[in-house]
């Protein structure tokens, strides 16, 4: 299936959402420039119940993990059931994802929408994510209960970006990673607080060396709290000065937003055989279902 990148003049960004927990959303995206745009038709929200495509009576989702082992996992036919009629990209939202970042959010907003895949469990099975070339996505190292509160940050960067979204147009272009470094520090009434006062240059009126000043601080606390984006931008001991290294980028942008290409199988090493015929293989937790060769 393909489907055309570009903005449709008539249909809106759209943000669809495959989770357990359809109750979640909008949530904070419902709230201040993120709900009133959703209220204007900048944007749309399509949330989508994983639940309503479970097996039988129970609507059950889940199941044990092959090989044992704690917790559940996400049925690929019950996922799949749920994208049957969804257009992608798909968006898996999972620890071991891609880091998610500013670029990204500017790549997913020139498209006409995303699909996010909220994890849950264990996890999702892989054969789903390989099927439907899904792209993992992390907001960092660290684990969350679900994929909820990650597909909220990740829709909330984008949507920020679409046209008319923000008062100021300037606004996202100031802000930190559009020029690889970390924003500068702002200050506002009043002049001094605390017996701290705003610095002179900012009260200046003179433009031009405000502009310096902000940026002469945006470098220090990027250096600071992030030396790997300082580095990234190709300054070394050996450089008196920035000297930028352009960003990878794909070759295409459609080739970006979706997963790899699955990887064959590998096959299982042949284990030797076991002479001691008599003993009996000890028990997996998790196992008794599932059939054995």
């Amino acid at each position: 299936m393909t489907h055309d990148n570009r903005q449709s003049e008539t249909t809106p960004w759209t943000a669809r959402v495959v989770t357990l927990l359809p109750e979640a959303f909008p949530g904070i995206l419902g709230l201040s420039i993120t709900g009133r745009a959703l209220e204007q038709g900048l944007w749309r929200l399509e949330p989508i119940d994983l639940r309503a495509y479970g097996i039988g009576k129970h609507r059950t989702v889940d199941d044990t993990p092959a090989g044992g082992g704690p917790g559940m996992v996400i049925r690929p036919d019950v996922m799949a059931a749920a994208l049957a009629n969804v257009p992608g990209p798909y968006l898996y939202l999972s620890p071991r994802g891609q880091r998610f970042d500013q670029t990204m959010a500017k790549d997913f907003t020139a498209l006409p929408g995303i699909t996010l895949i909220c994890g849950r469990f264990e996890g999702l099975d892989e054969r789903a994510i390989e099927h439907f070339r899904m792209l993992e996505l992390s907001l960092g190292d660290f684990i969350l209960t679900g994929g909820e509160i990650a597909a909220m940050a990740v829709i909330d960067a984008c949507v920020r970006l679409l046209p008319g979204v923000l008062g100021n147009a300037c606004s996202s272009e100031s802000e930190s990673f559009n020029d690889g470094l970390l924003e500068h520090p702002h200050y506002t009434k009043p002049v001094e607080w605390e017996g701290k006062r705003i610095p002179e240059v900012l009260l200046s009126g003179d433009h031009a060396a405000i502009a310096r000043w902000r940026r002469e601080q945006a470098e220090r606390i990027t250096r600071l709290n992030r030396p790997d984006l300082w580095l990234a931008r190709g300054l070394g001991p050996e450089h008196g000065r920035l000297r930028r290294i352009e960003p990878f980028r794909a070759p295409s942008l459609p080739r970006r937003i979706i997963g790899p290409e699955p990887e064959p199988a590998e096959r299982a090493p042949t284990a030797p055989k076991d002479e001691r015929a008599s003993e009996k293989a000890p028990s997996v937790p998790g196992q008794s279902d599932w059939p054995h060769g």
